[in-house]
């Protein structure tokens, strides 16, 4: 087992950047592993053609986060909606692999959304984790995001 200073110093080199179709193999893997994370089977062909058709249709951004050998270690997704008379970008998918989390992955995946929707002219970002995801809810309030206490989201099941 690697030493905590040992893991430190291995993400410590760490990119940021848009995903292009030709990081489909880097990042199919982590959108399987989200999707598990929360309670869906795996199915890594589903992924990767989920990702294909948003690559294919530039139907959204994906920022992948690398290390220094090139392997990716989480990634996130801002998706654009219209729902305001401003550019609102909703966070849907952040995902980091377990063996780089606390390593600033995470919070540097938020500042890459961030910066992408400050250059777009969006008013602001949002995001929505579950109830039990405490270790996320944690890293966005220490990043400067604000829970939401005026307005209850539901979902219908189709």
């Amino acid at each position: 087992m690697w030493s905590r200073r040992f893991r430190l110093r291995l993400f410590s080199v760490l990119t940021i950047r848009k995903a292009q179709i030709e990081d489909l193999d880097l990042v199919a893997p982590l959108f399987d592993a989200y999707r598990q994370f929360y309670r869906q089977p795996p199915d890594p062909q589903l992924a990767r053609a989920f990702l294909t058709d948003r690559f294919r249709n530039n139907e959204s951004i994906i920022f992948i986060a690398l290390n220094d050998s090139g392997a990716a270690l989480g990634f996130t997704q801002p998706s654009f909606s219209s729902a305001s008379a401003r550019r609102i970008y909703i966070l849907n998918d952040l995902f980091v692999a377990p063996e780089a989390r606390r390593q600033n992955v995470g919070r540097k995946l938020l500042q890459a959304a961030a910066d992408f929707g400050n250059k777009a002219g969006a008013v602001r970002l949002t995001l929505s984790t579950a109830l039990d995801n405490s270790t996320a809810q944690s890293l966005y309030e220490s990043a400067g995001w604000l829970r939401n206490t005026e307005f209850c989201t539901y979902t219908l099941p189709l």
